[in-house]
């Protein structure tokens, strides 16, 4: 099939200036230019498609060129990549899409925190309830645990006979 003549390969590298090509097959060559010819072109295909594309157009081209950009130039901060392109990123959806996943992230790390500061709690509330007042150092050392450690001190909270027992478990950790 690839022999017979109606398959065509193109490489995108080799369809010449991507200053005369049509904008969107244009846009697909950004992905192919020299790391240092990158932002200048980029640039150009921003301003073309301002003058050439009516509105909604214009704005899904702004949101490739910036993710082509974002994702060539990773090692660049946002600031970095928007004065190169003389844009600003937080009208884009790539921007969108990072600050939901940084929030979500947030979230995500204040829930886990939440049942850290949660399951810390518990225990001291059941030591004291067992073994009368814990010293501060104690309550400190049993609040500044990562959950994992707090799950194995609710286990050993079991078998504890004396304020001893927690004394060698927490001085073991």
């Amino acid at each position: 099939m690839l022999n017979g003549g109606q398959v065509h390969r193109v490489y995108l590298d080799e369809l010449g200036d991507i200053r005369q090509l049509p904008l969107w097959l244009a846009l697909m060559v950004l992905t192919t230019v020299e790391e240092e010819q990158a932002p200048q072109e980029a640039k150009y295909l921003l301003e073309r498609s301002r003058q050439e594309q009516s509105q909604p157009s214009s704005s899904v081209i702004m949101e490739l060129v910036t993710t082509i950009m974002v994702y060539r130039f990773e090692q660049l901060s946002r600031m970095e990549v928007e004065s190169m392109l003389g844009i600003t990123l937080k009208e884009t959806r790539v921007y969108r899409e990072i600050k939901e996943e940084g929030r979500e992230e947030g979230r995500e790390e204040g829930r886990e925190e939440g049942r850290r500061e949660e399951a810390a709690n518990l225990i001291i509330r059941l030591l004291t309830k067992r073994f009368g007042e814990l010293s501060k150092e104690m309550r400190s050392s049993i609040s500044g645990f990562p959950l994992p450690v707090l799950e194995d001190l609710s286990e050993a909270v079991l078998d504890f006979t004396s304020l001893a027992d927690l004394q060698a478990w927490l001085v073991a950790r």
